[in-house]
């Protein structure tokens, strides 16, 4: 019976070898060489490859492909002369006996013998959506006519003119700075690949559909090989113009003459910014001057709208746009070690490889032949050989291999090859080190001033003294922002950037916020008022530890597979993606300044997104900061933009903005209520909000009492009390109360007050002049009221807004001082009956805010029962104020929704998406 088996199968095996179809493929370049590497491995029997012949040394990558495989290989010159079949070359072509002709990728007229020979006909690869963009340029002119999407057909072949039936399509939406280059390597190739062998397998199967082309739409576009074609209208709108230039890059490439000179044009992209000042250049049938500046070649068109080009060629010498008239810069040869010496030599045999000629230090790899993919295929190569990340455009910008290995080498050594960030710095000499920060918005990864010309200005609050004037963010700088952060996400590489890269750049930016971390722990003392030692702590210090975990969460975002029923007799698979949601807006307060600003941002930019912030208002110079640090660590242009001003106007703006997809907001509920009615109303944006509080602290007689008097010190007047799960109230049991209250006033005494930079303060100055005037306020209706203040409640004599530690006591639950929250160094003290648990619990949640809680007991039972029935988002036990970056945060009723920190957070800025199969 098993003999009887193994013949059936042998046979079974046997027949379908047989009943292989005979498949000969016409066409060259490595997407023929990957169609015919997919049709071998569907088991297809592909019986002679007919290409190119070799340009040079340089043999057509299908060719290698299919001798390598002892596949027969017909390399023609011509298939016919004068409109006639080569007579020697149809001999050959018969001789394989095809079944089916498949043709990625041909260049030549093969003559209709040929076409019509197989008994399956001929099958033929065209990158537009048939029938528009008839033709060998037909990607070129889907770009130069705008089109708002692209993609390929496959169809049947006819005599050359595009026209045959169509057998499948497939689209893609056109991004507004595509080039033939990125839409080929992200659709048309892969997807490509994938569809001429789907197309195959439906032709062997026999469901291969017919479909008439129609003639409703139809172009015939010319091709791209006369050089007037390639010219430079400027007589038409900048985005006409910026779709021609981006049509032809990189190849033929758009081009003018300026100055007197003939020069190809690279890079386009709208522009929105302001205008710059930089070297005006004369373009030949160009009315207004180009402008040569730090954003590259900026063109009018004759609708007064901007494009920049990033790269020009001039007299064949590639070049950054903006370096145009510059002199040239000396730069000193970098001496390789022998270690470098050796990789140099790996990459010189890279190089051989791909130009299939020897390499030496002056060959240009453009002109020896090299094409856009054999770019993709040397920075991966390098990556693979030299462990070194290049770009395509340090391909681009170092053409010989003596330049590429200047750059590669200056890369491994940790270096850069990018023009130093720069800008305009207001620099100081504190706490015995020379600052330099930032005072403009950062847009698109420069900085720049705010298009109303507006400003607030950031005041010392430990000597009211104005430290800068800030430009402040109108709704046209958030237009500008929301537009860079979307580029960013949709077209720029964060959103196609590999989980691990963008790890890679998230943690070379905590390593820098920590190089720069004294720097930024005293811009943060004098911005906000932090005492110096807690800034570098807990400010700066939790910030960097925020960076690093969401650093290591980038490559760990996983979605889950779902049994569902299957639908018999077929069968189901379900999954879900977890994807990012696109621009997300932040809004963070004055309190921790640079630490809401990371405790945000950091789960934001890890998930995928790209951020619009906007800082507090008076306190906005570690954002700004902060965003240098961003630019020098590699974050693309666009992914970061921070922008200070108003709330009323910048916030606003933002939260208004129908291109931002999720609004984080940290602050008062007040505004947290205007913010949620603006997300709704706007566009539905998902909203988090970490809102006020007035977190109860329960103290019962069986605790630690010494721990309970430092914990009870810290809840309350830790960051001067500017802490938004500060202990807005603590309940007391009425055997320890007098001591308690006792002890406080003690250790309150001992507070040292003063200068924040001096490293023995240990209580600061509040952040400004409106919260610190509302403070005596809330102390005076304390008083009013009939609540007892037994210490402080008084403006520390001397200049800055420094406030005395608080006290009060016998605090009735429907006082002012009992509902709401002060946000300053003011301790509320009620005292509850000795055993009373249930009834205090529910005092201390008789509230809407429901930030954080705590208890003090060494009873076990007491405080599982009592962290349980506390309706807050946090419960401390036998601590206070102890978050970490790995732990949720976040509250419970008007104190908010959402989480930051811990894995939580990831959730918030993500969105999940469901996917069934059926098979």
């Amino acid at each position: 019976m098993y003999a009887c088996a193994q013949i059936y199968r042998q046979f079974s095996t046997s027949k379908s070898l047989l009943d292989r179809m005979r498949v000969a493929i016409i066409g060259q370049s490595t997407f023929a060489g990957e169609v015919y590497k997919q049709l071998v491995k569907d088991g297809h029997k592909v019986v002679g490859v007919f290409t190119i012949p070799d340009q040079g040394t340089r043999e057509d990558p299908l060719a290698t492909m299919a001798a390598s495989d002892g596949v027969k290989v017909f390399k023609v010159k011509s298939w016919r002369k004068k409109g006639v079949a080569l007579p020697e070359v149809l001999e050959q072509y018969m001789s394989i006996k095809p079944e089916l002709n498949v043709m990625p990728f041909c260049s030549q007229f093969i003559p209709m013998e040929v076409i019509n020979h197989p008994k399956n006909k001929s099958i033929c690869y065209h990158p537009s959506i048939l029938p528009r963009h008839r033709g060998a340029s037909s990607i070129n002119w889907t770009l130069i006519c705008g089109d708002k999407k692209a993609g390929f057909s496959i169809f049947w072949a006819d005599d050359g003119l595009d026209t045959g039936p169509i057998l499948l399509q497939r689209e893609v939406a056109v991004d507004p700075n595509d080039t033939v280059d990125s839409l080929y390597n992200r659709f048309m190739y892969p997807e490509g690949i994938k569809a001429m062998a789907e197309a195959v397998k439906q032709v062997s199967d026999g469901k291969a559909p017919r479909v008439i082309q129609a003639t409703e739409g139809a172009t015939y576009d010319p091709m791209l090989n006369k050089k007037d074609l390639c010219k430079v209208n400027w007589d038409q709108t900048a985005e006409d113009i910026h779709n021609f230039v981006r049509g032809l890059d990189s190849s033929p490439g758009a081009w003018t003459v300026m100055d007197g000179k003939e020069v190809k044009l690279f890079g386009s992209t709208m522009f929105n910014g302001a205008s710059s000042e930089g070297l005006e250049v004369q373009l030949e049938g160009l009315a207004t001057p180009g402008l040569i500046c730090k954003d590259g070649l900026l063109v009018t068109g004759k609708d007064g709208k901007k494009l920049s080009v990033a790269r020009i060629s001039v007299e064949g010498k590639m070049m950054n746009a903006s370096k145009y008239g510059a002199a040239a810069e000396a730069v000193e040869a970098v001496v390789l070690s022998a270690e470098e010496q050796e990789v140099a030599g790996k990459m010189r045999e890279t190089w051989q490889s791909i130009l299939n000629i020897e390499v030496a230090d002056n060959t240009d790899f453009f002109k020896a032949g090299a094409g856009s993919m054999d770019v993709v295929r040397l920075v991966e190569e390098t990556k693979e050989k030299a462990g070194v990340s290049l770009e395509n455009e340090d391909v681009y910008m170092a053409t010989t291999f003596e330049e590429f290995i200047q750059v590669m080498v200056i890369k491994m050594r940790g270096g850069d090859t990018k023009p130093t960030f720069e800008y305009d710095a207001i620099k100081m000499h504190v706490n015995n080190m020379d600052l330099e920060f930032p005072n403009q918005l950062f847009i698109d990864g420069q900085f720049a001033d705010a298009t109303s010309g507006k400003f607030t200005k950031s005041i010392n609050p430990a000597t009211e003294e104005v430290i800068c004037d800030v430009h402040a963010a109108g709704k046209a700088d958030v237009d500008r922002a929301v537009a860079a952060a979307k580029k960013a996400f949709y077209q720029g590489p964060w959103g196609t950037m590999n989980a691990r890269d963008r790890a890679t750049l998230i943690f070379k930016l905590a390593d820098l916020m920590d190089q720069h971390k004294e720097e930024l722990a005293t811009i943060e003392t004098i911005d906000s008022g932090a005492v110096y030692t807690l800034a570098l702590k807990t400010h700066v210090g939790m910030s960097i530890d925020t960076w690093r975990y969401f650093a290591g969460w980038c490559d760990k975002i996983e979605g889950t597979t779902i049994p569902i029923n299957n639908a018999r007799p077929n069968h189901n698979l379900t999954i879900t993606k977890k994807q990012p949601i696109g621009v997300c807006g932040l809004v963070t307060p004055w309190n921790y300044p640079l630490m809401m600003l990371s405790w945000k941002m950091a789960a934001c930019l890890a998930a995928g997104n790209t951020v619009v912030i906007k800082p507090a208002q008076v306190s906005p110079l570690t954002a700004l900061k902060f965003a240098e640090l961003s630019a020098r660590a590699g974050i693309p242009p666009g992914v970061i933009n921070v922008l200070p001003g108003t709330g009323s106007v910048c916030g606003q703006a933002i939260a208004d903005h129908k291109d931002v997809r999720k609004l984080g907001f940290t602050g008062s509920t007040e505004i947290g209520q205007v913010i949620m009615k603006s997300c709704a109303v706007s566009n539905l944006k998902k909203v988090s909000l970490e809102l006020g509080g007035k977190s109860p602290f329960l103290i019962f007689a069986d605790c630690d009492f010494d721990k309970a008097v430092r914990m009870g010190m810290s809840s309350v007047f830790f960051n001067k009390g500017e802490n938004c799960i500060a202990a807005g109230r603590l309940f007391v049991e009425e055997s320890i109360h007098d001591e308690f209250v006792k002890r406080i006033i003690e250790e309150c005494k001992k507070m040292v007050i003063g200068d924040p930079l001096n490293r023995g303060t240990a209580h600061g100055p509040q952040n400004h002049k409106a919260h610190f005037d509302k403070l005596l306020e809330y102390i005076d209706v304390g008083v009013k009221e009939g609540a007892t203040l037994v210490y402080g409640g008084k403006r520390v004599d001397r200049p800055g807004y420094f406030l005395h530690p608080t006290v009060f006591t016998d605090v009735e639950d429907h006082m002012f001082l009992a509902k709401e929250e002060s946000f300053g160094p003011i301790m509320v003290i009620s005292k509850f009956k000795n055993g009373e648990v249930e009834e205090v619990i529910a005092r201390a949640n008789d509230t809407e805010y429901g930030l954080a809680s705590g208890v003090m007991t060494k009873d076990i039972s007491k405080a599982l029962l009592v962290s349980e029935k506390l309706d807050a988002g946090t419960c401390f036990v036998n601590t206070y104020n102890k978050t970490d970056v790995a732990a949720p945060f976040g509250g419970f009723k008007q104190s908010g929704f959402g989480k930051d920190l811990g894995v939580a957070a990831l959730h918030e800025y993500l969105k999940t998406k469901t996917i069934t199969f059926e098979y």
